[in-house]
């Protein structure tokens, strides 16, 4: 079977964003135990961010991550199946895809350990450059397939 090329940096980020959540989830159980929280004393309704506070900043990194692997990529997902779904997820396409995937490990890496903003900044500002340059890619094709241009 056949598929396009840049289904591969796809399924890579998503794959990330699952190790993403399960060190989240490691992070959050060593924080919890700290602070003495067990699922019988969780209030009802109580969400990760009421732990803002009153948890070590440090442990609450990863959780922060993997939120921001929640916003962002999700252009990056329709953005990599549209292009995949016209059948130009391949040449500069797919390696701007990885490109993007990359960078996104990278901020995920540094987020969770160091968390340097001018760091994590640059990194997202590159990572949002490849973002750009696949939606401008999708966009020309679609015009120049409908005869815009």
């Amino acid at each position: 079977m056949n598929y396009s090329p840049i289904l591969a940096p796809v399924v890579a980020l998503v794959a990330w964003t699952l190790l993403v959540m399960l060190w989240m989830v490691v992070a959050r159980m060593g924080e919890f135990r700290r602070l003495g929280v067990t699922f019988g004393n969780i209030p009802p309704g109580s969400r990760g961010v009421d732990l803002e506070g009153r948890a070590e900043p440090r442990a609450q990194w990863k959780s922060h991550n993997y939120s921001h692997l929640m916003e962002q990529p999700t252009i990056f997902y329709a953005v990599a199946l549209s292009l995949a779904l016209m059948d130009f997820g391949g040449g500069i396409n797919y390696y701007l895809a990885w490109g993007y995937v990359g960078l996104r490990v990278v901020h995920s890496l540094v987020q969770g350990t160091v968390n340097v903003v001018p760091i994590r900044f640059s990194i997202f500002l590159l990572a949002s450059l490849c973002l750009i340059g696949l939606t401008l890619h999708a966009a020309l094709k679609i015009a120049r397939d409908c005869g815009l241009i």
